[in-house]
């Protein structure tokens, strides 16, 4: 690895991202309504932008940080670890983290802004799909009660994450002081 920058630059920033990525988790928002199964946090933001930032090397970061948890480190929402809680209710959520960073990854090496949008969108809704599956075949709720709970009150704060996301990459590409190296 001594003089590959490349291999340098992803793994620099495989580990600022599950770093990101863990403490992100730990940052939770209350919200004034009744409990859902799903807590508020920040990780999807970090997911999200891992891909903006490393396009689709973010799997690695992604996967390391579903493989930390499952072993018992404490990165998981809250400090929640192990992998009861992959296959807990909310596991499904952090599954879909997978097929999100790849779509949003993809879209970013792209230099559309449309097509990085979509790609916000596409990740954001995979998110969402694998979430919703896993809580209605864990809890055996229904489909609709499982987006009731586990979807509609948090698309306002993932909309406003998906924003976050695009304004923060559009910043560090403009500005050379802030780029990370590729």
């Amino acid at each position: 690895m001594f003089g590959d920058l490349n291999r340098a630059t992803i793994l620099t920033n495989s580990s600022l991202f599950v770093a990101l990525i863990a403490v992100f988790s730990w940052i939770s928002i209350p919200i004034p309504l009744p409990l859902f199964p799903v807590p508020v946090t920040l990780q999807t933001l970090a997911v999200l932008l891992a891909a903006a930032v490393m396009k689709r090397q973010a799997i690695i970061p992604v996967l390391l940080y579903l493989v930390l948890g499952a072993l018992g480190l404490p990165v998981f929402h809250n400090g929640m670890a192990g992998l009861g809680v992959i296959i807990g209710p909310t596991g499904g959520y952090l599954i879909g983290f997978i097929p999100a960073v790849l779509a949003a990854g993809i879209a970013y090496e792209y230099s559309s802004r449309e097509i990085r949008i979509a790609g916000l969108v596409l990740a954001t809704a995979f998110i969402y799909l694998f979430g919703i599956v896993w809580l209605t075949l864990s809890t055996g709720m229904s489909t609709s009660a499982a987006a009731l709970s586990g979807m509609i009150p948090f698309l306002p704060g993932d909309l406003i994450k998906g924003l976050a996301v695009y304004l923060i990459a559009a910043r560090l590409e403009t500005n050379p002081q802030w780029q990370i190296s590729r």
